[in-house]
């Protein structure tokens, strides 16, 4: 695993916790530029009662507000999770270059489920697929999610 994943991962896990915290899955999810951190975002779907409030679209809103529409293209994205379909249509959409996630999510995620909008190459005006790298600090994403299942447990 490079050290850079290792830091940006991280910083994931920390808004992972956060969100945890408020009831929300433990995602967590940053859009890095060159380096630089451009974009977070901390699941809150739960908490705010809109199924859109994903981590990694509240990331691209966060990276977007702060100006860097035209750059998106150039970005990696990190999240605890991996993108399920909606983030990924929405990372395809902007044409994000690099994911790089922490858990699989096998039944609805755009990368390992069977609908792999992450890997297809036959929409038109998608480009390129992003690289994916999956399995980074999996066992502290993997603990998140026990948390967050005895907490749904409790309820």
């Amino acid at each position: 695993m490079q050290e850079d994943f290792q830091h940006y991962m991280n910083q994931c896990l920390v808004l992972a916790k956060k969100a945890l915290e408020e009831g929300n899955p433990p995602v967590g999810a940053i859009i890095v530029l060159e380096g630089k951190v451009i974009g977070t975002g901390i699941e809150s779907g739960k908490s705010t009662g809109d199924i859109t409030n994903h981590a990694e679209i509240m990331a691209v809103r966060d990276a977007l507000k702060n100006g860097y529409s035209a750059q998106l293209h150039l970005a990696q994205m990190f999240t605890t999770h991996e993108p399920c379909i909606m983030c990924s249509y929405m990372i395809r959409h902007h044409k994000i270059a690099e994911i790089i996630y922490g858990t699989a999510v096998p039944y609805v995620g755009g990368f390992t489920s069977k609908y792999n909008v992450l890997t297809a190459e036959d929409v038109p005006k998608w480009g390129d697929k992003p690289k994916v790298t999956g399995d980074v600090c999996v066992e502290e994403c993997n603990h998140l999610n026990t948390q967050f299942l005895e907490l749904l447990n409790k309820l």
